[in-house]
């Protein structure tokens, strides 16, 4: 379903880039399938399109059903992989402008991943007297963002339901054991749902991190883990043909050559979160040790009006991955002018889609011209099964990418020195000899 074009970033490979990491990309592999690579025990995704829960896939439609019926918007607590992966899909099959159109699915609104006075109160407002429920995602329950807005979220719905109803309205993705807020459900009543031990979170979202979210909207789960099963299925296969391994092969060869940086470009505004989604995963998986491309995105063609000078003129330290829709999801011919005055009549009786793809295509060359090696990756439209495609592809290549790097995909360890700071700036008990040394130096 996926294709990727490497045409224009051949000058850039050398001849043998895949074929010389063919070894490594084999032992990549069996490692990703075995769990017996470093951070092994947060494989779970690579089996999860075929070897899900179909009880909870069950109960997840009907918690998606109740919300539909009963609230006007769903509130979704959750921080990096607890949030992005669902906000991406939703966006992109729905619409960027999804709590603006009107639709037969509640709002959804995202919080509780930072700290911002003005957005928390923001969101509030925009829910004013509307029905509402909460899905607070959550591992342990006790990450600070996320936390401090359920609280404050829960306490609204106290005040507005009383809280024996109040907890009819609140689902709890935790731990399936253990954890403040696996407790708090149980006593409460919550109804719950399982972040699965072994997936991380920014491989989590065709888990109940992200479905639960995304089923609300109304997008098709099930045809959604069907197009990430059929990819599951075809990456599995080894050898120079499977797609993954080019891309893994191609994106390390460059990174060897001196590139940097990856940009991420798509010229369909609703793919933003998607990129925000890819950040995170290739960020978090690959920056360690001190190695790993930079993943950045831009949105095209609006960004070749400011970035674009960048790409086409800065330092030769980047190459693009460029996503490709082959159909868009309606038709819009370019009408004619008879003043000709923006002196654009020869584009008149086209379709907006063709004028699109040849911005594209010229892009392309203009930044290959301008040094930056340009991949290629297309797909037939955006449609669920499409996009369960591309999720599992590219947690896929992120996997056999950390592998290649000699890193762990699968952890973090960076993340906890803000949060260490940040604690013992808060006066967290147990961080006072921190708390001093810190303050001294602010």
């Amino acid at each position: 379903m996926l294709q990727l074009d490497l045409s224009n970033a051949r000058a850039f490979l050398p001849g043998n880039f895949l074929a010389s990491r063919q070894a490594a990309l084999t032992d990549a592999a069996d490692k990703l399938h075995t769990g017996s690579g470093a951070g092994g025990d947060f494989t779970g995704w690579v089996k999860l399109p075929t070897n899900y829960d179909r009880k909870e896939f069950d109960r997840i439609k009907g918690a998606a059903k109740k919300i539909q019926t009963d609230s006007q918007v769903l509130v979704v607590i959750g921080i990096g992989g607890s949030y992005l992966g669902a906000r991406a899909v939703i966006e992109l099959l729905c619409s960027n402008n999804y709590n603006l159109v009107k639709k037969s699915t509640p709002d959804v609104v995202f919080v509780g991943n930072g700290l911002s006075t003005d957005a928390m109160l923001e969101a509030i407002a925009l829910i004013g007297e509307r029905d509402f429920s909460v899905n607070v995602i959550s591992k342990s329950g006790t990450t600070t963002e996320p936390a401090v807005a359920f609280r404050i979220f829960k306490g609204l719905l106290e005040a507005k339901y009383g809280k024996r109803a109040a907890a009819k309205r609140i689902y709890a993705t935790t731990d399936k054991a253990r954890g403040a807020l696996k407790q708090l459900a149980d006593r409460e009543g919550y109804e719950t749902f399982v972040v699965p031990d072994d997936i991380g979170g920014r491989y989590s979202v065709l888990t109940a991190v992200g479905l639960l979210p995304i089923a609300v909207a109304g997008v098709d789960i099930d045809a959604l883990m069907s197009g990430a099963a059929q990819a599951m299925q075809a990456l599995a296969v080894p050898g120079e043909d499977n797609v993954a391994w080019q891309y893994a092969a191609a994106r390390h060869a460059l990174y060897e050559s001196g590139k940097r940086i990856e940009i991420q470009a798509c010229y369909e505004p609703r793919f933003r979160f998607f990129s925000e989604w890819w950040k995170q995963l290739y960020g978090e998986s690959e920056g360690k040790d001190g190695k790993g491309l930079f993943p950045a995105s831009v949105e095209f063609s609006a960004d070749l009006h400011s970035m674009g000078q960048y790409i086409q003129d800065g330092h030769r330290t980047l190459f693009e991955t460029v996503i490709r829709f082959e159909q868009p999801q309606g038709k819009l011919l370019i009408p004619t002018d008879p003043d000709n005055v923006d002196g654009l009549n020869f584009l008149a009786g086209k379709s907006l889609a063709f004028v699109n793809e040849q911005a594209l295509r010229g892009t392309v060359l203009a930044h290959v011209d301008g040094g930056v090696p340009n991949l290629i990756l297309t797909l037939p439209a955006i449609r669920p099964d499409a996009v369960g495609w591309m999720i599992y592809f590219f947690e896929y290549v992120c996997g056999l990418s950390g592998y290649l790097l000699q890193v762990n995909p699968f952890d973090q360890p960076g993340v906890e020195a803000y949060k260490k700071n940040m604690f013992a700036l808060l006066g967290k008990p147990g961080y006072e000899d921190r708390k001093a040394e810190l303050e001294s130096r602010l």
